[in-house]
């Protein structure tokens, strides 16, 4: 893996003789994998340089952007960036969805005829813009999992894995419990989940804005110390650590300075500060750098928070009103009850959030045990403590997820709550029942097919349909009410999924052929269990299999892990084996009595 600095300065460019060594332009890095795939870290003023030097490439360019957030010094190269004027190149862009504009709408607003002469439509190249939430992608060879900073912006770092090693890029992050600030003190809730997603990366470039004694009066803007991050990267275990996001007051001779104080305290981590134009190789130390799984990556709906709801319970009732008040401003309906009330309410509304606002420790972890051992999935519901609440206990001996610590901004705290709730939120929709779905059903288990031993007719069908089209997984697949079992299948195991991440009950509740060219642009399927994790599935095409009673009881569908379409041919050729599948099914039935 290659990994470029183009550049390194936090919130404002400062070029300049006092900033020659470790550069003068905002945050932006480039990624490149042995395979040749190209990702982009923010498009701060450093890439400019950057398009310069991609522009005067001969052949197309094809590249990737991930966008921590939309702050301006993390996009003010975009407008400037030589590849994206060019007929030809291609790209995709990923940033955090927000609550409002999408990520087309944010950054065309920088490029409104008012500050630049010209218009996002205006650009050459092809781009496509993917707002996402907390989770995994696959950008062809390259593994990423993102997850939320603590920034007063919805802000994601990202964690990329290729090559057999692993690189995690994180400006723009506080430390959610002050007193880390310093480099001391136990490291739990979102500090211990931010530590875990640094667990063991080759390199880690880390927002080190300030030192310990100029956090005081910085509090709430967004920013890491140097002590805090050292901290991390020792916690986590991590082999290098780049300081980057430097403060635009910090001369080279500082950040010189820097280094030197903190690279005997970092205790085998090789530290460094990140420099525009340093050029480097990452190569794995032979550990694993597998990126830690956490559950299925979720991303929004519209309206991002849609369906959301909060269950507020604690003592201090003006804190309760304060946070009921910020929820309701993004739409988020709260509801109070007592601790006594908190598992009942939780099994009967099914909250995306509890919140704790006051409290005594003892209390706050009886409520909680008792949540816990609801059971999945409402026992494993957020449970956040706000302001003193708990306090004398840790998060573990409290059982709960994360701790909000006042004083606090009603801005700060309604961007950490949306990270939580955007967590909970998905760009997945979840299949319909079909219309008459219990007469459906009446006629699949009426054929005695579900779950049954193998049809060699039907195997060869699907191996027919993979090498007809080409594609390296093609099935025949049986729609029940809670699974899609798999009648026969070629390039996956056979066995059933979830009906709710299934593709063909899609097909179910809307008989008809369906084409999904490319998952990940699609809203129904972008964060799909299937597309985010294996088989990572990319494209998808599906025929109903429709019986002589006009019931879909599945379909014929073939995948590939890569974008593609149909065309007319490919329509007709489905439809027909999706026919061929449905006669045999109706043979077989008949045979055995069904």
């Amino acid at each position: 893996m290659q990994v470029t600095f183009h550049g390194t300065r936090g919130s404002l460019p400062v070029p300049g003789r006092r900033t020659v060594r470790y550069g003068g332009n905002t945050s932006c890095v480039s990624v490149r994998s042995a395979a040749g795939t190209l990702v982009l870290l923010d498009m701060g003023t450093g890439a400019y340089e950057l398009g310069q030097q991609l522009a005067r490439s001969d052949g197309p360019v094809r590249g990737h952007v991930l966008i921590t957030h939309t702050h301006w010094d993390h996009i003010q190269g975009v407008p400037f960036f030589a590849p994206f004027f060019r007929a030809g190149d291609e790209w995709d862009v990923y940033a955090p969805r927000g609550l409002g504009k999408s990520l087309r709408e944010t950054l065309s607003g920088q490029m409104q005829y008012t500050y630049f002469p010209l218009e996002l439509e205006q650009l050459g190249a092809t781009i496509r813009y993917h707002d996402i939430v907390e989770g995994a992608l696959h950008i062809d060879d390259v593994t990423v999992q993102a997850q939320y900073l603590n920034h007063p912006a919805l802000t994601l770092g990202y964690r990329l894995a290729a090559d057999g090693v692993s690189l995690v890029y994180a400006p723009d992050h506080e430390p959610f419990a002050a007193p880390l600030a310093t480099g001391a003190g136990p490291v739990e809730g979102g500090d211990r989940r931010h530590a875990e997603f640094l667990q063991d990366a080759d390199i880690v470039v880390h927002d080190a804005q300030f030192l310990a004694d100029e956090y005081a009066s910085r509090a709430g803007w967004g920013h890491s110390t140097v002590e805090y991050a050292v901290l991390m990267a020792k916690t986590a275990g991590v082999r290098r650590l780049a300081l980057t996001h430097h403060d635009p007051n910090r001369s080279d001779d500082d950040i010189d300075a820097i280094v030197d104080r903190f690279r005997p305290l970092a205790d085998g981590v090789e530290l460094f500060a990140a420099a525009e134009g340093k050029a480097f190789e990452v190569l794995g130390a032979g550990a694993s750098t597998e990126i830690r799984r956490q559950a299925s990556p979720k991303a929004t709906m519209q309206p991002a928070l849609k369906g959301q709801s909060v269950l507020l319970s604690g003592t201090d009732r003006a804190g309760i009103e304060r946070l009921a008040e910020i929820l309701r401003s993004d739409g988020v309906p709260g509801a109070l009850c007592r601790f006594s009330e908190v598992p009942a309410r939780l099994m009967r509304d099914r909250p995306s959030l509890l919140l704790i606002v006051g409290g005594e420790g003892h209390a706050i972890r009886a409520c909680t045990r008792e949540v816990r051992s609801l059971g999945e999935p409402v026992g494993d519901t957020p449970v956040i403590v706000i302001g003193d609440a708990g306090e004398g206990f840790s998060n573990e001996e409290l059982g709960v997820s994360d701790r909000l610590v006042g004083p606090f901004s009603a801005n700060y705290a309604r961007t950490r709550l949306r990270a939580w709730l955007m967590r909970r939120a998905c760009r997945w929709a979840r299949p319909l029942d079909a219309a008459q779905e219990e007469r459906r059903l009446g006629v699949l288990h009426a054929l005695n097919i579900v779950n049954t031993d193998p049809d060699p007719a039907l195997d060869r069908l699907v191996r027919l349909g993979a090498d007809l089209f080409g594609v390296p997984i093609a099935a025949i697949t049986l729609v029940d009410r809670d699974k899609q079992w798999n009648r026969a299948i070629c390039g996956l195991a056979d066995g059933a999924v979830s009906r709710e991440e299934s593709f063909c009950a899609h097909i179910v509740a809307q008989p008809g052929m369906m084409v999904v060219p490319d998952t990940l642009l699609d809203d129904r399927f972008a964060d799909n269990p299937q597309v985010v994790g294996p088989p990572h599935l990319r494209f998808y095409a599906g025929h109903p299999l429709m019986m002589a009673d006009s019931h879909c009881i599945g379909a014929f569908c073939i995948a590939d892990i890569r974008p593609r379409d149909l065309d007319h041919a490919g329509f007709a050729h489905l439809a027909q084996l999706a026919d061929l599948a449905r006669l045999r099914i109706e043979a077989a039935a008949s045979v055995s009595g069904g």
